[in-house]
């Protein structure tokens, strides 16, 4: 959500921003309707202080004089009942509007329709080459028996998957490495509940826009997360914290939920696209500083590439232009895996600021240390790491040709052996 008085004075500036996003606004309406409202408004607190300044002197009135006073308030109360619901109901229409609007992208995002216009900022490793024609990641986990994709879809429907024995393990392994990983980086690990309330969806610019994509708790008004990111960035919201205990870094590994709806026919084989999966998202809650913000984003990035190199994985880092942004991102950053099996780069992470986009919906604030107004935070996020579209990268591009799978070594100590598969454990 934006600042309404600096809406006022910059229509153009989110007019363009929505272009840039292509994203939908009227800005005409808005600004219309918020006109409307603050005039109603004026009439509100002007009779609401008229009320209460006449009934100061009512002890003074003669009885007679009081009577008619009474009288002329009695009606003046009815209006102001009239105007007051008429203010709650504009109120409520400018807030759905508010809602919708966009924050302007950075500068240094690229402008650009969709995916295939992000610009590549780094590409690191390179991929294999195979001396044996290699298998997909389906093709190896049934082999090994240890990936079973029909029983998943007998159990819950397309797009769900059993992975079994060693392979649930090495799902578990990097889970923990990650987590591992973040902590020794100083993020403070935060168990998160799956389930929450519309204020937290909201709050994190999920909702509106995005109930489509949401499972939904229909009878006690709750949603299943689709990322750690809503709990996590909501924890303190309505809260007004310490400069001095900003900013404030935290990790969740937790399941994710997702309807993929509007990708029928998409990625409907293997691993890629699925309902539910894992997920170590990283969450940071920081001062309204853009310098700030910047080098932060730049940090919660290199946290995640690192991760990669240590799994020894080839992938590129891209700056994704406006059209593949979402309502509140600033900038985003995606990274892209090697995928044999897709002869292509497959997005594992996505790394995005939102300077107080979210703070604001969550009215998430702080108390400056030098005194003055409290100001609202600003937020970011990235993925750590996601299962099992992590698992696609690891099985393919690890694969031996007698259909056995290395292990990275630092991966190793985690899961416990070099080697995934029944014919060598060494």
């Amino acid at each position: 959500m934006l600042d309404p008085k600096w809406i006022r004075e910059n229509p153009d500036v989110i007019a363009e921003a929505g272009r840039l996003k292509r994203i939908s606004v009227d800005m005409p309406a808005y600004l219309a309707l918020d006109k409307k409202h603050r005039q109603i408004l004026t009439e509100v607190e002007s009779s609401r202080a008229y009320l209460k300044a006449e009934s100061k002197k009512l002890g003074k009135l003669s009885p007679e004089d009081r009577e008619l006073a009474l009288g002329d308030q009695k009606e003046r109360k009815l209006v102001l009942q009239k105007l007051e619901a008429e203010e709650q109901l504009l109120r409520k229409e400018l807030h759905l509007l508010a809602m919708k609007l966009p924050m302007p992208p950075a500068p240094e995002v690229p402008e650009g329709k969709d995916d295939t216009q992000n610009i590549e900022l780094a590409c690191v490793g390179t991929p294999p080459v195979f001396s044996f024609t290699p298998k997909t990641h389906i093709q190896i986990g049934e082999e090994l028996d240890l990936l079973d994709i029909p029983r998943g879809v007998k159990l819950a429907g397309s797009r769900n998957y059993l992975l079994k024995g060693e392979l649930a393990l090495l799902e578990q392994a990097i889970l923990r490495m990650a987590v591992d990983h973040m902590v020794k980086r100083g993020f403070e690990l935060v168990s998160v509940p799956m389930l929450v309330n519309r204020e937290c969806m909201e709050g994190t610019g999920y909702f509106p826009g995005g109930e489509e994509q949401a499972y939904l708790a229909e009878r006690d008004d709750l949603s299943l997360i689709g990322t750690s990111e809503v709990p996590l960035t909501s924890i303190h919201a309505g809260e007004k914290l310490d400069e001095a205990n900003l900013p404030i870094r935290r990790i969740a590994l937790s399941p994710c939920f997702r309807r993929e709806a509007g990708t029928y026919g998409k990625d409907t084989k293997g691993l890629y696209r699925v309902h539910q999966f894992w997920k170590v998202e990283q969450v940071v809650i920081g001062p309204h500083d853009l310098e700030w913000s910047l080098q932060e984003h730049r940090a919660i990035l290199a946290n995640a590439t690192d991760f990669l190199d240590l799994l020894e994985l080839p992938y590129r880092v891209v700056n994704v232009c406006g059209g593949d942004l979402g309502q509140g991102q600033v900038q985003k950053f995606d990274i892209e895996t090697w995928m044999p099996s897709r002869n292509s780069y497959g997005e594992t992470h996505s790394a995005s600021r939102f300077h107080d986009f979210q703070a604001r919906r969550l009215n998430l604030r702080y108390k400056p240390s030098s005194g003055g107004k409290p100001l609202y935070c600003h937020t970011l996020n990235n993925t750590v790491i996601a299962s099992p579209r992590v698992l696609i990268a690891l099985l393919e591009n690890n694969q031996n040709e007698d259909g056995t799978v290395r292990i990275p070594s630092a991966l190793q100590p985690f899961f416990g052996a070099k080697t995934l598969g029944k014919n060598i454990r060494a």
